[in-house]
């Protein structure tokens, strides 16, 4: 990010009001001599963020730089997961590094390789900057270990607002009235839902995504967990309830374009462009926020583009978000590791990310008027008001599981495997 950019964000008040304890913290901002002191007054960074998105996320760090003096060296990279504990194992940590889910951090902080960050940032601040369900996801053994950086919100239903409106077809605010809807535009010659789960290697953790947030809206959050953990079988009655629910929707032939050849074959960023074809080959598509980098260039979003919640089912359950998203955590404690730490608890860090685009943020004090378009609002605002927010099932659970036999039997089950024989299966692929 250039001079010129930085300042105009310096200028529109964007950093502003950085504590006294990790301005301090800067043991002097950049009046520093010898390797040594220069080294106290550098903090590095590993994550996950690479190209255009690496550019966003350093202009966070270029604003934290010109308050503290401070200098931050990000490395990104595609191997986080294999580079990390590398890293870590020959001695050479980064002081930061961004995970992009909690199941690692949290193996590195049970074996004390982490630092707990709740020893120097003010508890009451991160219980009003997060909810309850993000500080849980960030805590290991009683101790807070990361600050939440960025979202991403996938119990999202895309649609074209103006197809519906041709169509006279109502947002549905609950289950029973999206599957009156499908079942209407059905009866209108017409094709409900787009669905694709081709993804290379990772074909399939689409599925997942959709039994997942079935299952946080039949079987309620607590259950969730105890499925995460294996707590209970991955081929026990909810689970089985989840797959049922799902298989009514991909299973229909009528009600996913393509059908299920179609859904297992068609590449996932692909699948929503159905929403803009004339005449539409679909009217819904559930998918997260990041599906927007494969939206069409002329779509406009609040007019042809908008999205609504994916509806609850039990109203016990309410409407739950499922989410993935970025944590910073601490390996060297340094003051200017800890002052980078409470930076980015900060509402202005991530106002300047979320102004950039491609951003939500978990933060509570993050004004919806920062995010530079109406359906990305939209975004930051279901999951702003969701009582129930839980992490991705397949990210926490064991990678053979998670990312392998679920993936996998997803895949499976949409090609036409009955629900018990995939279930077993990914159920004996549990480690013992």
């Amino acid at each position: 990010m250039n001079s010129a950019t930085l300042k105009q964000y310096l200028s529109q008040g964007i950093v502003i009001g950085l504590s006294l304890s990790f301005l301090a913290a800067c043991n002097g901002g950049q009046e520093t001599a010898g390797d040594a002191e220069a080294d106290s007054n550098t903090v590095t960074v590993l994550g996950v963020v690479v190209g255009d998105q690496q550019e966003k996320l350093e202009a966070v760090f270029d604003a934290f730089e010109a308050e503290t003096g401070i200098t931050v060296e990000y490395e990104g990279t595609d191997a986080f997961a294999t580079l990390l504990p590398v890293r870590v194992e020959s001695g050479d940590a980064p002081d930061i590094a961004m995970f992009p889910q909690p199941g690692l951090m949290s193996d590195f902080a049970q074996s004390g390789q982490l630092v707990p960050i709740d020893s120097f940032i003010d508890q009451n601040a991160l219980e009003t900057a997060y909810s309850e369900d993000w500080l849980t996801l960030a805590t290991v053994n009683e101790d807070l270990y990361g600050v939440w950086f960025r979202a991403s919100v996938k119990s999202l239903v895309w649609y074209n607002p103006q197809a519906f409106a041709a169509n006279g077809y109502e947002v549905p605010t609950t289950w029973e009235e999206m599957i009156a809807l499908s079942d209407q535009i059905v009866a209108d010659g017409e094709t409900p839902w787009c669905l694709g789960m081709e993804s290379g290697d990772a074909t399939g953790w689409v599925g997942t995504d959709w039994i997942e947030d079935i299952m946080l809206r039949t079987a309620g959050p607590d259950v969730y967990d105890q499925w995460i953990t294996h707590e209970i079988d991955f081929d026990s009655e909810p689970v089985q309830t989840a797959f049922q629910q799902f298989g009514e929707i991909v299973l229909n032939e009528e009600y996913v374009s393509g059908g299920t050849v179609g859904a297992i074959s068609t590449p996932f960023g692909d699948s929503i462009q159905g929403l803009f074809t004339d005449p539409p080959r679909c009217y819904m598509h559930r998918q997260a926020n990041f599906i927007a980098s494969f939206l069409p260039e002329d779509v406009v979003p609040g007019e042809t583009v908008a999205v609504f919640p994916l509806p609850g089912i039990d109203p016990e359950f309410g409407t739950p978000v499922l989410v993935a998203g970025d944590i910073f955590a601490m390996f060297n404690d340094t003051p200017a590791a800890q002052a980078l730490m409470e930076y980015l608890t900060t509402p202005a860090a991530h106002e300047i990310w979320a102004s950039l685009g491609s951003f939500i943020s978990p933060h509570n004090e993050v004004s919806l008027d920062v995010y530079p378009d109406e359906v990305t609002q939209q975004q930051a605002e279901i999951l702003a008001e969701a009582e129930t927010v839980r992490f991705d099932a397949s990210d926490m659970m064991p990678g053979v599981v998670g990312t392998g036999t679920f993936w996998s039997g997803m895949v499976d089950y949409v090609g036409g495997e009955d629900a018990e024989s995939v279930l077993s299966g990914i159920e004996s692929s549990w480690p013992e």
